[in-house]
């Protein structure tokens, strides 16, 4: 299931900027340019992180991160142009989980999205299961069926971003940015070697094959047809 972001933010420049973006790595935005109808969105849409602007026009983002945190732990990544180490206090203060001041660098925010994302997804479900394929994100233990799959750190990094998004198509790109932080480039083939160690330890037994290639693309986790 893909992530939704509410962004609350009255500079249309930006929200233009982060919707693209953020469209663009799969997630599902909703936007308002003022706290108000970002607080009737929060409630109806139930975003899985905000995007908050400190200075609104009418409510501003203060007040609006402290409506927020009433509701729900939502995580919510604050953006200002204040940069005073007061202001960031008071916004962690009113209930922010992460602050950013403006201008701000798109990696760098969509990187700090990820991280409040994965760890917000670890609260909410430690077990995470597809088909009869588990991984228990609290012992960080796979299990297929009754049998313990033993996983290097780069597996388990693995095996947690497909079930985190089984049936969705994942460039090799996308894979590269989530569990080596980086781009290796076209050229390099870790990740090939990585997809056949894993599906050597899930299929041990021969069973049926989770992990499939899109040709030109990347891999899926699905169902085997």
């Amino acid at each position: 299931m893909k992530e939704r972001i509410l962004i609350i933010e009255d500079d249309e420049g930006i929200v233009r900027v982060l919707r693209r973006a953020l469209s663009y790595e799969g997630y599902l935005v909703d936007t308002a340019l003022d706290g108000e109808n970002g607080l009737h969105l929060a409630r109806d849409r139930h975003p899985d992180l905000v995007i908050l602007d400190l200075m609104l026009p009418g409510m501003d983002g203060i007040e609006v991160c402290q409506r927020l945190r009433t509701v729900g732990n939502i995580p919510i990544l604050m953006l200002t142009a204040k940069d005073a180490v007061q202001d960031r206090v008071q916004g962690l203060d009113a209930g922010a989980d992460d602050y950013m001041t403006k201008p701000f660098d798109l990696e760098e925010l969509l990187a700090r999205l990820r991280a409040l994302l994965r760890r917000t997804q670890l609260e909410r479900a430690p077990v995470l299961t597809f088909q009869d394929l588990s991984l228990d994100t609290s012992t960080r233990q796979a299990t297929r069926k009754s049998r313990v799959i033993s996983l290097t750190a780069k597996e388990y990094d693995l095996l947690e971003l497909f079930l985190r998004h089984p049936r969705q198509v994942l460039t090799r790109e996308m894979i590269f940015d989530r569990v080596w932080g980086y781009d290796f480039g076209g050229e390099s083939n870790v990740l090939d070697v990585y997809i056949r160690y894993l599906r050597q330890k899930l299929e041990t037994e021969g069973e049926q094959r989770l992990i499939h290639t899109v040709r030109g693309v990347g891999y899926v986790l699905r169902e085997t047809p």
